[in-house]
């Protein structure tokens, strides 16, 4: 009986709830993975699961086995790891999360790090909402703003900086705000990242300015939004890496310079680990890197 395989079986199992779903995310049918608990379960004398037609549930050594499962998953990868390191370079796959605006930004600079380790696969996951790391086995994840699950290992790398846009074909209807007061009278385009998407704060450095809005358009990815702003259809909020290039070429027109978007920390989040694997850590000291490149993201001035 291969332990390691069990074990992997065992975790997908138990984080999905369903012996179908962990088949799909391990390459293998549901038979396979059936077989392989309950061999785990014969090897160590113990249930782990209840299985009825309708249902699958944990028993209490099966709640009791997961921590240890995992604790000897991660030694053994970090093993593995150890093991494939050739001259510093690191080999596996890495899933990592990350807003699509910021997914961009690394998209355009991830051949480098590939270059440097041609064993690595880097799976991009353009996500703006939370992710459940361990459920979705997700590796690294770039959250933006304050991170409140203290479970999770968290590494601040990072500030957002974004602006207040519209087009010319916009603001040629519409006398532009010189206040953020002045924002709620303009229809807005909001991206809804987290919260109910009504509400927009600025600072100035001094003092901080919470705004109520109606929104005549709410989405959940800024590449939507980007994209309505410069057709015309009101006011938003976006991350300098979509717009630069375009207020640069006058398709877009930065508003209330003075009183810019606050700023939020750029964090990098992942499981709490006493072994980080190896590609792992290549991807995680690449981001902090190319992060660090852009002179807006690594200051907070």
């Amino acid at each position: 009986m291969d332990i390691v395989s069990t074990l992997k079986a065992f975790l997908r199992v138990a984080e999905t709830g369903s012996f179908s779903a962990a088949a799909i995310d391990l390459g293998l049918t549901q038979p396979a993975v059936s077989r392989q608990v309950s061999a785990l379960e014969a090897h160590l004398n113990i249930r782990l699961l209840h299985r009825t037609t309708s249902a699958l549930a944990l028993t209490v050594e099966g709640e009791q086995m997961i921590p240890r499962a995992r604790q000897v998953l991660e030694a053994v990868d970090a093993i593995g790891e150890t093991g494939r390191i050739e001259g510093g370079r690191a080999s596996g796959r890495v899933r990592l999360s990350l807003p699509a605006p910021l997914g961009l930004y690394v998209s355009d600079r991830l051949h480098t790090l590939l270059e440097r380790h041609p064993g690595l696969i880097v799976q991009l996951i353009f996500c703006e909402e939370p992710s459940d790391l361990i459920g979705e086995a997700i590796d690294l994840e770039v959250r933006l703003g304050v991170v409140g699950d203290s479970s999770l290992i968290c590494r601040r790398i990072g500030w957002t900086t974004a602006s207040l846009v519209a087009s010319p074909s916009y603001i040629a209807r519409h006398h532009p705000p010189q206040a953020p007061e002045h924002v709620a009278d303009h229809d807005c385009i909001c991206y809804r990242r987290a919260g109910d998407g009504r509400s927009w704060s600025f600072s100035n450095g001094a003092d901080e300015v919470q705004v109520r809005i109606a929104p005549r358009m709410i989405a959940n990815s800024a590449m939507a939004v980007h994209r309505a702003a410069l057709s015309g259809g009101g006011l938003a909020v976006l991350s300098h890496i979509l717009v630069d290039a375009d207020v640069k070429a006058g398709r877009l027109l930065k508003l209330m310079p003075e009183f810019p978007p606050t700023r939020l920390p750029i964090s990098v989040v992942y499981p709490s680990r006493r072994n980080i694997p190896q590609r792992v850590r290549a991807v995680l000291d690449f981001l902090v890197e190319a992060v660090g490149e852009d002179a807006l993201m690594a200051s907070l001035n």
